[in-house]
């Protein structure tokens, strides 16, 4: 026999709404990574209301009741798997879908194939998720962030890519080794294209207010190069090491995009390197690329000017090159 539950007298009035509005999240694509970050922001409490969409309805069944068994653990949520129509005007909404990168390919080389899916996704998630920000996981990420904000026409404030964001979580954490510190003592970024262009930018690596990089040229010290330049090389092939080992990088992604969706529900005008439209800043027009910016509620409302030496100023156009590059070999 079930026990016997009682309601307890309120003063509230059930006809009225109360204040709390919940946040909704629609994460799209059931993959490695897609399932990663629903993962990492479950067990987070980033959404009160968790949708997953896929083509693969019944892989997307099951994904969510793995995580709906777990909620016993954690804070509530409803997740559930479903189709546009069940999106219920969500706040963000994350784009995981597309092929994976095999061994030996380049990021770069998914770009026909995942712009191909993007122009069914998009005006989907449009249709059904008017107000939300958009959030592009999906590689090559500074071309289908871009992809993404020309094919939904919306602001591009409220478009962008997970970008950079674990190529700097790599450098920190490969930085921070190499000198035998906290990874979160250290301050460092990697910008441009989330791939082969990327760009270390080591006149701003800082330590407890400490410049690595001395004087005005932003280059290492002579007797620093053989030691930390390899550090670079390692982050840019990082994804390389972990495919041909494993098939697939998704752990470390997952927690980045965690921590995006938190600054935009919260509000936390937390800077990030995300991938963002990029106008004027460096000699840089019309494509999307990584740069320090602030995130918050409405997206990316600031970008911040940095100051670069001569040569990673040089290197950054050359990535913006390569996006244009290869932006103008797409339909859209």
């Amino acid at each position: 026999m079930l026990p016997q539950l009682f309601s307890v007298p309120t003063d509230i009035d059930e006809g009225k709404s109360q204040t709390y509005q919940p946040l909704k999240g629609v994460i799209v694509g059931a993959g490695q990574v897609g399932m990663s970050s629903a993962y990492s922001m479950l067990i987070q409490n980033v959404f009160d209301e968790m949708l997953v969409v896929d083509v693969d309805r019944k892989k997307a069944e099951g994904e969510v009741m793995d995580l709906n068994h777990g909620l016993p653990f954690v804070e509530p949520t409803d997740i559930r798997a479903g189709s546009w129509e069940d999106a219920n005007d969500p706040d963000l909404v994350i784009l995981t879908a597309g092929s994976k990168q095999k061994p030996g390919e380049t990021r770069l080389d998914l770009l026909q194939r995942n712009t191909k899916i993007f122009k069914s996704i998009v005006p989907e998630a449009v249709k059904h998720c008017p107000n939300a920000i958009f959030l592009v996981v999906t590689n090559p990420v500074d071309i289908m962030t871009y992809v993404t904000l020309k094919i939904s026409g919306l602001p591009s404030h409220r478009v962008l890519g997970s970008g950079t964001v674990l190529d700097t979580a790599r450098f920190r954490f490969l930085l921070a080794e190499k000198l035998d510190i906290d990874p979160r003592s250290l301050h460092a970024y990697i910008i441009g294209e989330h791939g082969d262009s990327e760009v270390p930018v080591w006149s701003k690596v800082n330590i407890a207010g400490m410049n690595l990089c001395d004087g005005n040229s932003g280059d290492l010290p002579e007797d620093e190069k053989e030691r930390l330049e390899p550090v670079f090389e390692a982050v840019k092939n990082a994804a390389y090491e972990i495919i041909d080992r494993k098939g697939a990088t998704y752990y470390a992604i997952g927690l980045g995009v965690t921590q995006i969706a938190k600054a935009i529900l919260r509000d936390q005008h937390r800077i990030f390197t995300v991938s963002h439209l990029i106008e004027g800043l460096h000699d840089i027009e019309d494509v999307c690329l990584s740069l320090p910016a602030v995130v918050s509620r409405q997206g990316v409302t600031r970008v911040l000017n940095l100051a670069l030496s001569d040569t990673e100023k040089k290197q950054l156009q050359n990535s913006a090159k390569v996006m244009r590059e290869n932006i103008e070999k797409l339909e859209l």
